[in-house]
């Protein structure tokens, strides 16, 4: 197997190709994981949520980190990552774009949308929609390697 940078285009090009990622987010040095649906459009990914522990703790700390893999098997997979900034879509202008942007995909909305009981309580559907600003983008692939 060989290990190789991708380029920008070639980052892009599986952003564009795949529409769930991991995201990564940060508060009080504990780090927190979740898978969520995304669409890229240049130099942000748009995402949709409801209140919860992921956006109160992007609230607190906007720094965050995406990850977006595409795995064939454990020798060839590309990988994506993404350092950016937590930016919620409060006025209704882009509310509508994000929507827009989002709708492309069947099931955009999960898992954001999806009913979630905590501790025996069930959480509102309040929507958020948000975007990342992407500061940085580095990718990597595994080939298989054949001599």
């Amino acid at each position: 197997m060989m290990i190789q940078d991708l380029t920008s285009e070639m980052c892009i090009d599986l952003l564009k190709g795949t529409n769930i990622g991991r995201l990564a987010c940060v508060k009080d040095l504990q780090p927190y994981v979740v898978p969520i649906s995304f669409v890229y459009s240049p130099n942000f990914i748009y995402g949709f949520s409801t209140v919860g522990q992921k956006v109160d703790w992007m609230r607190a700390n906007p720094l965050v980190c995406l990850e977006v893999d595409e795995i064939a098997n454990r020798q060839n997979w590309r990988t994506v990552v993404i350092f950016g900034k937590y930016q919620e879509l409060t006025d209704q202008e882009r509310r509508t774009a994000a929507h827009d942007l989002l709708s492309k995909s069947a099931s955009w909305w999960e898992p954001g949308y999806s009913k979630t009981v905590v501790e025996g309580k069930t959480r509102p559907l309040e929507p958020i929609y948000f975007r990342i600003s992407i500061d940085k983008m580095t990718g990597h692939q595994a080939l298989s390697h054949r001599e």
